[in-house]
């Protein structure tokens, strides 16, 4: 459901909220949390609330030291697993500078940037992702151990699959908060579990997916257990990939299903669009060492490795009216706000050029530092990302990497940082 100002008010009034989360993210994607008491929400959509720059990663070129953080009223959610009495609310927020102008660093927008450019074109996406996720045993602590939940692989049934019930109650709180799961169950890992979200508009799904991880995080916590999305948390077991699922519409046309004489030109075009520009999208779509450290076991394993004898991008389903794309190159490290724009700025570039070759002959990066010289020197990514993103992004990636080179202590340290934050 939809809300606005006035009505978000009079829920918060009526359902006694106490509390209100406003929720933004770093340019890596990494979330992040203001809490005020419900009186202050008022204040809060009308003048905004104050964040230090300087303290999220990626913000402190915003030109001065504060920004202003303002709830989007169509993003309000109970956070159902936390105590009904005086319960917690979610809202996303829009970053502003001071004097009320966008701030080019706020991820979501990008993202609106590139629906609203498919509008002009008059076309729609619906989107949808399915991600990959660890459950993990905690220690005596509470700290969260590399230990899996249980031994079971692909589709198992319980009593080898222990994560059956979470997964269960992860389904039952994420319909509770209106997000629409389609499908859980096993992954081929040990404690290895994989959740499938309905499709929906792409800034709606994005936002999904972050609470979605939220969602998965908390019923973890509350069965004594930990999550992770990390891309490769055990070493020579299974990874968490994820898969990015695109529709292609115009006007109430589905342009990817084959009605018997293939699919739509424009289709065709953006998928090519895409396809062309993956190696210079990668950094942005597997965004930390990890992601690029091969498996030892990598049966059914379908983002184990990038090539070009595979490319990730097909369309399922083409027969149907369901027909969508899947793109399996990203892993749950990615920013998704970034990721998605990107791909649909090259899709929608692929159209406007009327790009017909499959993809070009270049290799895949294989390394973080690899995908981020190519995204360096790609002239499509820095066009369609506002420059304090590119930049920091880039250079503070960068700067990791070369912590990275010189000390080998450093790649564990950044793993067993991301292990926790992912």
């Amino acid at each position: 459901m939809k809300y606005t100002v006035k009505e978000v008010l009079q829920f918060i009034e009526g359902n006694d909220v106490k509390f209100v989360k406003l929720v933004f993210f770093d340019i890596f994607g990494i979330k992040k949390v203001v809490s005020i008491m419900a009186e202050g929400l008022r204040s809060a959509f009308e003048y905004g609330v104050p964040i230090s720059a300087d303290s999220v990663c990626g913000f402190n070129d915003a030109g001065n030291t504060e920004l202003l953080l303002f709830p989007d009223p169509c993003t309000l959610k109970i956070l159902t697993w936390r105590s009904q009495q005086g319960s917690v609310v979610q809202m996303l927020c829009d970053i502003r500078m001071q004097n009320g102008d966008p701030f080019d660093g706020d991820v979501r927008s990008v993202l609106k940037k590139a629906v609203q450019k498919a509008k002009t074109s008059g076309l729609n996406f619906l989107v949808g992702t399915g991600c990959e996720f660890y459950l993990f045993r905690t220690d005596e602590n509470g700290f969260p151990t590399r230990i899996p939940y249980d031994r079971a692989g692909h589709l198992d049934a319980a009593p080898l699959d222990k994560g059956e019930n979470v997964r269960r109650q992860i389904c039952l709180t994420l319909e509770e908060m209106e997000i629409t799961p389609v499908s859980s169950y096993h992954e081929a890992g040990p404690g290895q579990n994989r959740i499938d979200l309905r499709l929906s508009g792409a800034i709606n799904a994005v936002d999904d997916f972050y609470t979605f991880k939220s969602a998965v995080k908390a019923c973890a916590g509350l069965n004594g257990l930990y999550a992770s999305f990390l891309p490769g948390p055990l070493k020579d077991e299974n990874r968490n990939s994820m898969s990015v699922y695109i529709m292609l519409r115009e006007m109430n046309d589905n342009l990817l299903a084959d009605r018997g004489i293939g699919i739509n030109k424009k289709a065709e075009c953006f998928i090519n669009g895409i396809r062309r520009r993956l190696c210079e999208m990668t950094a942005f779509m597997k965004s930390v060492s990890n992601s690029y450290m091969s498996s030892g076991n990598n049966d059914g394993d379908e983002d184990a490795q990038i090539s070009k004898a595979s490319v990730p991008v097909r369309i399922t389903r083409p027969q149907s009216e369901m027909a969508r794309l899947e793109i399996s190159c990203a892993d749950p490290s990615c920013n998704l706000y970034l990721a998605l724009a990107l791909l649909m700025f090259a899709g929608l570039e692929g159209i406007e050029k009327n790009t017909d070759d499959l993809c070009t002959d270049e290799s895949f990066p294989d390394s973080l530092g690899e995908a981020l010289d190519k995204a360096a020197q790609s002239s499509f990514v820095s066009s369609n990302l506002p420059a304090v993103i590119y930049e920091n992004y880039i250079g503070l990636k960068k700067e990791e990497m070369k912590k990275e080179q010189l000390d080998s202590e450093a790649v564990k340290l950044h793993e067993n940082r991301y292990f926790e934050i992912i």
